[in-house]
């Protein structure tokens, strides 16, 4: 097959279940609690499972990335480890150890059907910068170009931060986005989204979510399995990360795969919604975390949420060593983050240039300090509490 050129792909925008087996580029998206046993161990059977359903939409040409979780669970038994550590070294360690036994059983499962698989490690700092969000699109297009099989995870080796904060369901909806995937599978050990917990007397499944407004006083959980991170509120948050930017998804049990792909009535299915959204503002409110803070007085505060742009009159302190170019967020008087945005200047120079107007800046540091801090345009509010 050749490598492909030219620009994003554009999701196909599936609005309705009947249309899933229109799919022709889907992530599946898997958590540690099912692709491991009991006692924490790598159970190949269900890494099998999902390889065989992959091989069978990708035969019907289909293409398909999956991102796994299960690298620090499946080294628990191997390493004797009770439960997953706590500790971030532990867990750095317990990645390496993992993640080798993870990338093989994947290459070992798709390799029973003649596919090639290919590991892609992504920490968060590979999509602080547009740059680098770029590059990553560009060697998975590159990968699938070639009939490789993408099997993506979080670098938990590497990193501190992301292990403790980060989660793939976020990873997952980031990849669809940048991929234009028409369709993400969240695949967990919980078969829907229910009106309220499972067990719970009366609890209902919820087929459809057209709109996440239709989810006010659904009562949804936030803690992860005893081996894994994520939880309910990170599956919905991908979701709607996912049905802004187009692409359709479906939240069920990983046992349910294949019925999804048939189009059956399983899960919570979330269809892709109308109209284009801005894929940078989306990038900015999904996909990345300030790589500092700048503190506004309460004037420019507002001004932000009149959706002007932030200028260094209005700004009163700086967070952080950041270079420009990069995200950051944007803190009112109280500390809450308001919005973020792409910084047009370094923290260093933004230091030098707190409280002062345009026509000030200009006498005295140079005309291309008087540009806003951050532009409008390259800026978006976030929701507070």
């Amino acid at each position: 097959m050749a490598v492909r050129d030219g620009g994003p792909r554009q999701p196909r925008r599936l609005t309705s279940r009947a249309q899933v087996g229109e799919a022709r580029r889907i992530v599946v998206k898997i958590g540690s609690s099912s692709l491991t046993d009991d006692a924490g161990r790598l159970e190949p059977r269900a890494v099998a499972a999902v390889a065989d359903r992959a091989a069978r939409v990708i035969a019907d040409g289909s293409e398909v990335v999956i991102v796994s979780s299960g690298a620090i669970a499946a080294s628990l038994a191997p390493l004797g480890l009770a439960a997953r550590p706590g500790d971030v070294p532990t867990q750095q360690a317990a990645a390496a150890v993992g993640q080798s036994l993870l990338a093989a059983a994947w290459s070992a499962a798709l390799g029973e059907h003649g596919l090639v698989t290919g590991q892609v490690l992504l920490a968060e700092s590979d999509v602080i910068r547009s740059e680098t969000y770029g590059n990553v699109r560009t060697a998975l297009e590159a990968m699938l170009g070639l009939g490789v099989v993408p099997v993506v995870n979080e670098n938990d080796t590497t990193a501190t931060h992301e292990i403790r904060f980060g989660d793939n369901d976020r990873l997952a909806a980031l990849l669809a986005q940048l991929l234009g995937a028409d369709l993400l599978v969240l695949l967990t050990d919980v078969d829907a989204l229910y009106t309220a917990p499972p067990s719970s007397p009366g609890a209902a499944r919820i087929p459809v979510v057209e709109n996440p407004d239709a989810l006010e006083g659904v009562s949804v959980g936030s803690v992860g399995s005893r081996v894994g991170t994520g939880g309910m509120v990170t599956k919905l948050a991908a979701a709607q990360h996912a049905s802004m930017t187009g692409t359709a998804t479906v939240l069920t049990a990983a046992s349910r795969l294949a019925e999804v792909f048939d189009g059956t009535d399983v899960g919570t299915f979330f269809p892709a919604r109308r109209g284009r959204r801005r894929s940078r503002l989306v990038w900015l409110r999904f996909a990345t975390r300030g790589a500092g803070s700048v503190h506004v007085d309460a004037g420019a505060a507002d001004a932000l949420r009149s959706r002007r742009s932030l200028l260094a009159v209005g700004a009163v302190g700086v967070d952080g060593t950041f270079p420009p170019s990069v995200p950051v967020d944007v803190r009112d008087p109280d500390g809450t983050v308001i919005a973020r945005g792409l910084v047009a200047y370094g923290s260093e120079d933004l230091r030098r240039m707190l409280g002062r107007d345009s026509g000030e800046l200009r006498r005295e540091l140079g005309e291309r300090f008087a540009r806003p801090v951050i532009h409008r345009d390259d800026m978006v509010l976030l929701p507070t509490e």
